[in-house]
């Protein structure tokens, strides 16, 4: 089995300069997360994705996502066979082991609904029968800034389903240039190599659910979570869910480390990132120009850390 650095290596043939996104976007697939790339178009984010789904050896789909698109294009539908005389199951898009959904927030509010059971419950259901979808699965969601032409806001439960929001930006001047250079020899997707055997991503995933977390570090989270609910400048704080996902990708970062154990330097590394896109901040914060993440780096700074021994 490759090292995580190893596949972020190969991940970095077709992005350039944007290594910290991809060490997140990666925590996030080994905690069974998934992931929000919020940007404006044409920085890499569908290339991103192409290039973990190779790396990994996961099996891709992915949808554009407009007003037209239905539910049944993601989660399937059932047809009537003459011969059996029995309805079939006609599987979606979403059925893989990594889903694209590209510009979700152009779609309808009906469609981006259809995915929220796949997301959370890991099956989807069409005319009353259940389907699992495989494993590992990870949804990885693109989105255009609010406000672009034909973009509305996704609603705050399916935004507290994404484990992470992450956003790639525009590369450094140098950074643009390798690009460009690199596009001079062809495609740089195609020089992505497979790095995890087929069913390897499910045995590294089964490998982080075994980091041991202490009782401080959940004492820990569950504090700053509870921070958030209480701030006078968020209206809407940080879920149970939340504090789940802190969790999990902490327990990443420690596994990607060499650590069958967590510190609280784990949760510093990832918990803005998990948390900052799930809180509403109240009209006064956002008529001042308050940013989410500012106020959680700040809590952050306040929080006692724990000492572990």
């Amino acid at each position: 089995m490759n090292s995580p650095r190893e596949i972020i290596d190969e991940v970095k043939k077709a992005i350039v300069g944007k290594d910290s996104v991809l060490i997140m976007a990666l925590l996030a697939i080994l905690g069974r997360g998934h992931i929000l790339l919020e940007d404006i178009p044409g920085v890499g984010k569908t290339t991103m994705a192409l290039a973990f789904s190779k790396a990994l050896s996961l099996q891709y789909n992915r949808v554009q996502f407009t007003p037209d698109i239905l539910p049944s294009d993601i989660v399937g539908f059932s047809v009537f066979n003459k011969e059996t005389r029995q309805m079939e199951y006609k599987p979606g898009a979403v059925l893989c082991n990594l889903f694209l959904a590209d510009e979700l927030n152009r779609a309808t509010s009906r469609t981006q609904s259809a995915l929220l059971e796949a997301m959370e419950e890991g099956q989807v259901t069409v005319d009353g029968a259940s389907y699992p979808v495989p494993q590992p699965f990870v949804v990885i969601a693109t989105q255009n800034p609010v406000g672009a032409s034909g973009t509305q806001l996704l609603p705050d439960s399916q935004m507290d389903r994404f484990m992470v929001r992450l956003s790639l930006g525009y590369p450094a001047a140098v950074d643009e240039c390798e690009m460009l250079t690199r596009k001079q020899g062809g495609n740089p997707l195609l020089q992505v190599k497979q790095m995890v055997a087929q069913g390897g991503m499910a045995a590294m995933c089964d490998e982080v659910d075994k980091v041991f977390v202490k009782d401080r570090i959940l004492e820990y989270v569950v504090s700053l979570n509870n921070k958030t609910r209480s701030h006078p400048q968020i209206l809407q704080g940080a879920s149970p869910r939340a504090s789940l996902s802190v969790i999990s990708m902490a327990k990443a970062a420690a596994w990607i480390q060499n650590r069958d154990y967590v510190l609280p330097d784990d949760v510093k590394i990832v918990y803005s990132d998990t948390i900052a896109h799930r809180l509403i901040l109240t009209p006064e914060a956002e008529s001042r120009g308050m940013n989410a993440r500012k106020i959680v780096d700040a809590l952050f700074a306040e929080m006692p850390v724990p000492k572990i021994k």
